[in-house]
């Protein structure tokens, strides 16, 4: 199966921009904030004023931070035929879950290698999210200017979360967790890597980006750059405490799942030892980097074989575990930052054969 994917009438204008896809993607953007709601509710966030406060909220944060955005959110609601609240609550699902002190057992597993000798870099992540969120994965290409293209895997109603774009810059995404979450609504994680996958060409000034958002939820968006020459590659931990700059190691490997790693944040951490998923797959992660720094994308795929009771890397849902805890990777992508594409597959890698990548 495939991914719906929408591309842009070409148009650099957000608000028209954003009223044709809520057009074109109303049920889906529909059904995806229904999805949400249910989500909410199943972790204590049943009141409806206050999922409509914070959706509120993360609208003014963002048109404080980067108008153009929280313009093109209205002109999604608009398109769609809903209140703009709600994709702006949409926009904001991870801070909204920090809010309620959703935990987050499972999500995604990021290997980013630096193969030198002028090659671009080579990525693969699994993206880990409820069963329930099955339908809610969606392509997108657009023009935020002129010179510029971005194609993202999201989320209907989001703008963007992984993707790449035409200066040969591209970003994966791991959530965090830290004990300075969830005070209020600040500028959605989502939109920073909207607004680094649109207006950054260098990684200087995608930290640049990430250090002046306010955010209110933590996150790792590792940002991998190719100019057509050398590729590079850091991991940015936004977090409320402030962000931190993960370099490659001297093998030239990043690789990330969802604890921090730099030395200021990670005390803060709001996981503890007695969760160890993320640490077991980061090792495992470092101990396959051979396989995952390989040109071929089925033999990355293939690094990231390995379920429960190991490190879950390939996630599938244990029906003896509560509701709120039914995790299963969603989707397996890898970037192409020379060709400016993103290859998907539905599902987690070990589903994944030749016949199965979407090619976007």
């Amino acid at each position: 199966m495939a991914f719906p994917a929408y591309i842009g009438t070409g148009t650099t204008d957000p608000a028209r921009r954003g009223k044709d896809f809520g057009e074109r993607a109303r049920d889906g953007i529909r059904r995806t904030f229904h999805s949400y709601l249910d989500l909410f509710a199943l972790v204590g966030g049943d009141d409806r004023a206050a999922i409509r406060g914070w959706g509120e909220q993360a609208l003014h944060r963002t048109a404080l931070w980067a108008p153009a955005l929280a313009d093109e959110i209205g002109a999604i609601a608009a398109g769609a035929d809903l209140p703009a609240w709600q994709i702006g609550a949409l926009n904001a699902r991870t801070e909204i879950l920090a809010a309620l002190r959703a935990g987050n057992r499972g999500e995604c597993s990021t290997a980013v290698a630096l193969p030198g000798r002028g090659l671009p870099p080579r990525t693969i992540q699994t993206w880990d999210w409820h069963v329930r969120m099955r339908h809610v994965g969606v392509l997108r290409a657009y023009r935020p200017r002129e010179g510029r293209e971005v194609r993202t895997f999201t989320e209907f109603g989001v703008l963007a979360k992984i993707g790449v774009n035409s200066a040969g810059l591209g970003v994966h995404f791991n959530i965090l967790e830290h004990t300075a979450d969830g005070d209020g609504i600040g500028v959605p994680v989502h939109l920073v890597a909207r607004r680094i996958l649109d207006e950054a060409s260098t990684l200087d000034e995608a930290i640049g980006i990430a250090a002046d958002a306010p955010v209110s939820a933590s996150s790792a968006i590792t940002v991998a750059t190719y100019d057509g020459r050398e590729g590079d590659a850091r991991v940015l931990e936004l977090s409320p405490a402030g962000l931190g700059v993960v370099p490659p190691g001297g093998d030239g490997f990043l690789p990330h799942t969802n604890h921090f790693l730099d030395p200021a944040l990670a005390p803060g951490e709001r996981r503890t030892d007695d969760r160890p998923g993320s640490h077991d797959r980061l090792a495992l992660l470092r101990k396959r980097s051979y396989a995952l720094a390989s040109r071929d994308p089925g033999l990355r795929a293939g690094a990231l074989l390995s379920h429960a009771p190991g490190p879950p890397v390939c996630a599938h849902a244990d029906p003896s575990r509560p509701p709120d805890e039914h995790w299963e990777t969603l989707a397996t992508i890898i970037l192409d930052l020379k060709g400016h594409r993103l290859r998907v597959h539905e599902g987690g890698p070990c589903g994944a054969t030749p016949a199965t990548w979407q090619t976007f």
